[in-house]
């Protein structure tokens, strides 16, 4: 019985010596030679502890054991021996992996960015357009023209049809159909998957190897650099531009007539509120400026004529002065089309001042 037991210890370190020499084997291809002649060492002393087992037990108790007859008449079991000495401390394990390099983390987020510079002044805004004024109010109704003659008498109308009469009664009701064939078998519908079966139980634990070398340390690398900052606010928005300048009437354009009675040069009450409205007209806009046409019809001789226009000229011209035109924004002479008769009337006309 002593034999066994030294036999069994034997066995269970030499069964640990290696696992922990293939646990170091596994470190790498470049331990292989260091393996190989550990595991030569290993082994060696692994006989060397079964040979002493074996010499240390007395023959007579070996012949004894293996020629006793098994019989009730045996006695109690004798009490175990006690333990044999500690093994040799074994080699240290090989030298542990390096360690790994990490990368460091990320370095912090960058400041904002600095604020935005001021924006450009804008462009200079484009000439304003010339746009035609409002329709004048319609003119008064002229007085009802005469009757015209009865007209002829109107031909005999067309006769219209007579209403449609009412729907006739409904026919009886056809025979019912034949019935419709079987529909086709609807789709197998497949159900889902079982579920998936139960892990097995864990395999026993391993014999735990000793610890190697703690490996080098090598730093980490450097985080990386961290997100840029937020962008800066705008700038502040730019000056606007300088205004463009104001359309620009190139020629002389009708504006207003002013009436006046037969052979008078007196402005009428009438006529007044037409002097009102060229003037505010002329203050809103002060790029313009207003001529006064004074030209006569074409077909008239009489010297006179010439007088009586010069005369109204004037009367406008100072009606234009007390309504507010100031007198260097107001030119006499121009003329208009050349076409139109001026009889009784004088000629308002507008342009952009030079």
């Amino acid at each position: 019985m002593f034999h066994e037991l030294h036999m069994a210890r034997a066995a269970f370190q030499l069964k640990g010596i290696k696992q922990r020499a293939f646990y170091v084997g596994r470190k790498g291809l470049a331990m292989r030679n260091s393996y190989s002649k550990m595991k030569c060492q290993l082994l060696m002393a692994g006989i060397s502890v079964i040979a002493t087992a074996c010499s240390t037990m007395p023959s007579d108790q070996y012949s004894a054991a293996a020629t006793q007859p098994a019989s009730g008449l045996m006695g109690p079991r004798g009490a175990d021996g006690p333990a044999g000495p500690a093994g040799a401390q074994g080699s240290p394990g090989a030298r542990g992996e390096a360690g790994a390099v990490l990368v460091g983390p990320a370095g912090a987020q960058g400041p904002a960015g600095p604020m935005g510079k001021q924006g450009d002044v804008g462009a200079r805004g484009p000439a304003g357009a010339v746009a035609a004024g409002p329709a004048g109010v319609a003119g008064v109704a002229g007085p009802a023209g005469a009757r015209g003659a009865a007209g002829a008498q109107g031909a005999q109308g067309s006769s219209e049809a007579g209403p449609r009469g009412p729907v006739g009664a409904a026919g009886a009701a056809g025979a019912q159909g034949a019935r419709g064939e079987t529909g086709s078998r609807g789709e197998t519908l497949v159900g889902p998957s079982g579920p998936v079966g139960f892990s097995g139980q864990p395999g026993a634990t391993g014999v735990k190897g000793e610890a190697g070398e703690r490996g080098t340390t090598t730093a980490g690398a450097a985080g990386t650099t961290g997100m840029s900052g937020v962008a800066g606010t705008a700038g502040a928005l730019g000056k606007s531009g300088t205004q463009g300048p104001v359309g620009i009437v190139s020629s002389w354009t009708a504006y207003r007539d002013v009436i006046f009675m037969f052979n008078q040069s007196d402005i009428l009450a009438s006529q007044k509120p037409t002097i009102s409205e060229v003037a505010e007209y002329l203050s809103k806009n002060p790029s313009l400026k207003v001529g006064i046409d004074s030209s006569i019809d074409p077909g008239g001789s009489d010297p006179r004529d010439q007088t009586l226009s010069d005369r109204r000229t004037g009367s406008v011209r100072e009606a234009l002065i007390a309504a507010g035109v100031p007198a260097a924004r107001i030119q006499t002479g121009v003329r208009g089309d050349s076409t139109l008769v001026r009889d009784r009337r004088i000629g308002l006309l507008v342009s952009t001042i030079n």
